[in-house]
């Protein structure tokens, strides 16, 4: 029988099969999100124009957080992991026909369909890897569950800023179509260890009703209205904003913006990752309470106020930003890592998927915001613009959270007081 804190050989296996899935969806993603902006940017598209390629990529993704929970409570979340590595295929190789001889009237709708499906695989496969991770880990580990939930989603983080580098290194040394066909052959290999995970985690037997899509709890309500906020504030410079400036005013490389994306992300991953022990060593050992998220979500405030301030205050734009940017992810990943607890300590085990994917929901909803006024407040007010809206964003944020209850003590699940790893 599994210890308390360990996975039995079906459970290592399980979770392997989800966390590899999740990895090779991830590196795709960041890559493919890199090389479009690059690529379009640099054939002549506007700001503005390029954070539109990505808006059906955000709609459709409220859409599939919303519908995919529904799904994968029916029919299992490994139909809807694999679905979306599936798709996501099909939106790699639905790019590559495109180039900068193709008119804008034809090039932006048909590249906002193609993000359109990627934008539905992505939340398709995040939705069932978090509700996954939820199921495999078996009842007497239940006191793991913050761990592996920081792991995946540090662990995930940090690999979308893998992606972001392998997709400006991929563009600039084989060009636009190679790059999407490395990437669509590499997830047709993870495609193939669909076979190996059970078909019916996440299977409830009862039928849910339209109605039931939509989480009745007032906990994941007040949650994800501040992920709302606390998701736009990060997309609303990051998207567009910060590597068209970066590449536009800074003349950086294709390589080096890539590259320092990556290593804020990949930083980011690393810390959400050890937010666990972090809290516990320097907290008070306690699992995360509403007052945890209020605290972080406070400090992050001031973040982007300060990096706009000392922007407009004539301190040098590259220090500024990559120190500043660098504090703003280390503050926003402990803001995450509470995040991602607290929503599995509002959810039942049966309502997982649901709720899962309602949340999500509202996390899309915050980067659909974040990503069209990252465009647009770049194009008119420059990045100290868009910084500033970020500081409004988490303000907001914080205002939310004020109304967030602690979680009941029988669902203070996946946090072990006194435990450090």
């Amino acid at each position: 029988m599994a210890s308390p804190t360990t996975f039995d050989k079906t459970g290592v296996r399980n979770y392997a099969l989800v966390t590899a899935a999740y990895w090779g969806f991830t590196i795709t993603d960041g890559a493919l999100r890199m090389l479009v902006l690059l690529y379009f940017y640099t054939i002549g598209y506007s700001p503005f124009e390029v954070a539109m390629l990505f808006l059906l990529y955000e709609i459709f993704g409220i859409v599939t957080n919303l519908f995919g929970g529904w799904i994968g409570s029916q029919f299992g979340v490994k139909l809807t992991l694999y679905g979306g590595i599936a798709l996501q295929i099909g939106a790699l190789l639905m790019m590559t026909p495109v180039n900068e001889s193709w008119a804008l009237a034809l090039a932006i709708p048909y590249v906002m369909v193609a993000q359109a499906i990627s934008g539905i695989a992505k939340d398709l496969t995040k939705m069932s890897s978090k509700s996954a991770i939820r199921l495999v880990i078996p009842q007497e580990a239940q006191s793991s569950l913050f761990k592996w939930v920081a792991i995946l989603t540090g662990s995930k983080n940090a690999l979308k800023g893998v992606g972001f580098f392998v997709g400006s290194v991929l563009l600039a040394a084989f060009g636009y179509i190679n790059a999407l066909l490395i990437l669509a052959g590499g997830l047709f290999f993870i495609l193939l260890s669909s076979r190996w995970l059970p078909s019916g985690m996440g299977k409830i037997k009862a039928k849910v009703k339209f109605r039931q899509l939509f989480s009745k709890s007032r906990e994941i309500n007040i949650l994800s209205a501040a992920r709302f906020f606390l998701f736009g504030s990060r997309d609303v410079w990051f998207v567009v904003g910060l590597p068209v400036f970066l590449h536009g005013e800074l003349n950086w490389t294709f390589e080096q913006v890539g590259g320092f994306l990556a290593i804020w992300v990949i930083g980011y991953g690393i810390v959400q990752s050890l937010a666990p022990t972090l809290l516990k060593h320097f907290g008070s050992g306690k699992p995360p309470q509403a007052s945890t998220i209020r605290f972080w979500t406070g400090f992050l405030t001031a973040m982007p106020a300060a990096i706009a301030l000392a922007l407009q205050t004539g301190r040098p734009p590259g220090q500024t930003i990559v120190i500043g940017l660098m504090t703003f992810g280390i503050v926003f990943a402990f803001n995450s890592a509470v995040h991602s607890y607290l929503v599995l300590a509002f959810t039942e085990d049966d309502k997982v998927a649901l709720n899962v994917g309602f949340y999500y929901m509202a996390n899309s909803g915050g980067r659909l915001a974040g990503t069209v006024l990252s465009g647009l407040i770049f194009q008119f007010y420059g990045l100290v613009g868009c910084l500033w809206t970020s500081a409004i964003f988490v303000l907001l944020a914080e205002l939310i959270t004020l109304k967030l209850p602690n979680p009941k003590p029988g669902r203070e699940i996946g946090w072990k007081a006194g435990g450090g790893h």
